[in-house]
């Protein structure tokens, strides 16, 4: 069930945008960084794996320090008696073990991975003041891009849709025609208009949710889960029909370099995990071989995203390519049945929908954790009022400003994603080996080691992660100045 989740959490928004970055950049360029991306997001996951075992046996280690100090107390003092003391310690023991956890006899060990230590948690267990600020800092820009991302995409699906549902334009969304944002849509209103009232819309219905906290969102999540994965079978099969009826009409490069930063950007979105691994990894009752596993979901992963995205640039012409692919498919001509084409076209709107709130309360918490004084609490305006609207303007005014979700994809993806999904998995992997060799004596070994023990990795993924940064910003920059 956990690896299943993982596989539903790192398929999501990026995959829709990835076929556009597959035709840019070239087939082969784009498989090879594919799977060397992928290949790097699965070693990263494995030294987080290896920071939660790291930090479990530090909180452990802490709690035993703690036992033993009170013991001593109670000898000197007789004032509680050995029942309470064996009744607050099972109660304590019954909380934080997993729900599936199964019981074994004699003691467990040090290393076993039974509290959710989340990554916020790690950062300021392992780094010193500077890197749990950098860390913050680096979560909460990853955030807002990711609600920018999902502000511009409901809105832009919506525009796209209804617009060429109305007029001479209807059923010509997929079919390659270019419009402008000043095209008209409905009489006098113009696309861009039209585009920045479901902004508005989007905001009003959704923005109030961050002023609140979000909870019990399980049926929505599955149901979010079912419409995700009949939208994208629906896309592969109507693809492959389209390319074994000879009416395919893609013919992508095998290289183009220019479409490199887009694609790498678009490539770490889609493989993000490493956030959510403590939520994902501390219910698995059995740990033992869960980097084999985890292994395994990525290899189903890359595998999926090559057949999306390799059917969707031969199926359809470079030029026709949408940044949000499910907008191909709301062609007349390529699908007949109007269910199917609306399903397709307004797919992104109900996901992303659900989604929205839940990532907005997240980057509010993250904004209160940044800025939480030890044993104060905010003033309810500060609480109520001023977290939620510096998380929710933002995002909004970014949308408002742009609706290229490619770039925006690949902005959050190269920067704030990088930093997520590299560097800070490397630091953590690092900083909890040094300090289990301080607290444990050098003889101690986690039972979570990753693979990729010898420090030649975390030095590798390192210079890649910070490569990947100045090579990102040169592009931007040079693309920048020939404009």
């Amino acid at each position: 069930v956990g690896l299943v989740y993982m596989f539903n959490l790192i398929v999501g928004t990026g995959a829709l945008t990835m076929p556009k970055a597959f035709a840019t950049a070239g087939w082969l360029v784009s498989l090879v960084l594919l799977m060397f991306l992928g290949f790097m997001s699965y070693m990263t996951t494995t030294f987080v794996v290896e920071a939660m075992a790291a930090a479990n046996a530090q909180l452990r280690w802490k709690r035993m320090e703690k036992r033993k100090e009170d013991d001593e107390d109670e000898d000197s003092s007789s004032g509680v008696s050995d029942s309470d003391v064996l009744l607050q310690d099972g109660y304590e023991r019954a909380e934080t073990r997993p729900i599936l956890s199964v019981q074994r006899r004699g003691s467990p060990n040090i290393f076993e991975i039974t509290e959710r230590v989340e990554m916020g948690q790690m950062a300021s267990m392992f780094f010193n003041k500077v890197g749990v600020n950098l860390f913050y800092f680096c979560i909460i820009i990853y955030l807002y891009g990711d609600l920018a991302i999902y502000a511009a995409a409901v809105p832009v699906s919506l525009m796209q849709v209804t617009c060429s549902a109305t007029g001479n334009h209807s059923c010509s969304v997929g079919d390659g025609t270019k419009y402008n944002d000043t095209d008209k849509c409905w009489g006098p209103i113009r696309r861009i208009d039209a585009y920045r009232l479901y902004l508005a819309a989007f905001t009003l219905l959704l923005g109030p949710f961050t002023f609140f906290n979000v909870q019990k969102t399980k049926y929505l999540q599955i149901m979010t889960s079912l419409m995700r994965w009949i939208a994208f079978i629906v896309m592969i099969i109507l693809a492959l029909i389209r390319i074994s009826r000879g009416q395919a009409e893609g013919h992508p490069s095998m290289a183009q370099l220019s479409g490199i930063r887009n694609l790498f950007g678009v490539c770490v979105y889609s493989f993000m995990c490493q956030h959510s691994l403590p939520s994902l990894i501390t219910p698995i009752s059995k740990k033992k071989h869960v980097n084999k596993l985890v292994l395994l979901d990525y290899i189903l992963i890359l595998a999926f995203y090559s057949l999306l995205s390799f059917t969707a640039i031969y199926c359809f012409r470079n030029d026709t390519l949408m940044d949000m692919y499910t907008l191909n498919f709301t062609n007349c001509k390529i699908i007949s049945v109007a269910f199917i084409r609306y399903f397709l076209g307004l797919f992104p709107v109900f996901t992303i929908s659900t989604n929205f709130p839940i990532i907005a309360v997240t980057l509010r918490n993250n904004w209160k954790t940044l800025f939480h004084r030890e044993g104060g609490t905010y003033p309810w305006v500060v609480d109520r009022i001023v977290f939620p609207a510096i998380t929710l303007i933002p995002p909004v005014l970014v949308a408002f400003c742009t609706h290229d979700l490619e770039s925006l994809v690949g902005i959050t993806g190269a920067y704030a994603g990088n930093g997520i999904q590299y560097l800070i998995p490397a630091f953590l992997a690092y900083c909890s080996r040094k300090d289990t060799q301080l607290v444990f004596g050098s003889g101690t070994v986690n039972k979570h080691l990753s693979p990729f023990r010898h420090t030649f990795w975390i030095v590798f993924v390192l210079i890649w992660g910070f490569s990947c940064f100045v090579f990102v910003t040169a592009n931007i920059v040079l693309s920048e100045s020939k404009l």
